[in-house]
């Protein structure tokens, strides 16, 4: 059996391109990406820069996941709608938004998350304010805030690649 190690890491949904250069530093180090979970990351000792690492946000769908190994890639793990794919570092580069409009459209899948999550905390914060039996209602109204502070970082991201686009025209 190959050696492991997890990691426990808090990462904000927000920062997910910090996450992939973090675990792309791991597999250059050589511990490949094999398993996630919840502020959880287990590694598998590999050749130093065996693997390329890529995250993406993407519903479950056994056809793109089928296409993703069509190139290579595999899944090596899952966390909610979030698809962490790995491929050897051999067959070459591994993008998988190879122009502006894909990622703008990734950011947009990731801003449309946040923005219902952000608005649900904010109705049940608002909700259990108004009810005297219920006293954490501010937990709710702080987990919108964090993540209405998150929608802002990716909009300025969504905002900058829309600058570039515009200048590359």
């Amino acid at each position: 059996m190959a050696e492991r190690k997890t990691v426990h890491k808090w990462l904000w949904v927000w920062d997910f391109e910090k996450e992939e250069r973090w675990l792309n530093e791991m597999a250059m180090d050589g511990w490949a990406l094999c398993e996630v979970g919840f502020c959880k990351y287990v590694f598998e000792r590999t050749q130093p820069g065996e693997y390329i690492i890529r995250l993406e946000l993407h519903q479950h769908d056994e056809r793109y996941i089928e296409f993703m190994h069509d190139t290579g890639a595999e899944v090596a793990g899952r966390l909610f709608a979030w698809v962490y794919f790995r491929r050897k570092s051999e067959l070459g580069p591994f993008d998988i938004f190879s122009d502006i409009d894909s990622k703008i459209t990734h950011l947009n899948k990731i801003s449309r998350m946040l923005a219902v999550i952000g608005c649900a905390n904010l109705i049940i914060g608002l909700i259990n304010s108004f009810n005297p039996s219920v006293r954490i209602g501010w937990v709710n109204l702080l987990c919108a805030t964090l993540l209405m502070y998150g929608l802002g970082r990716i909009h300025g991201k969504k905002e900058a690649l829309e600058n570039e686009r515009a200048l590359r025209e």
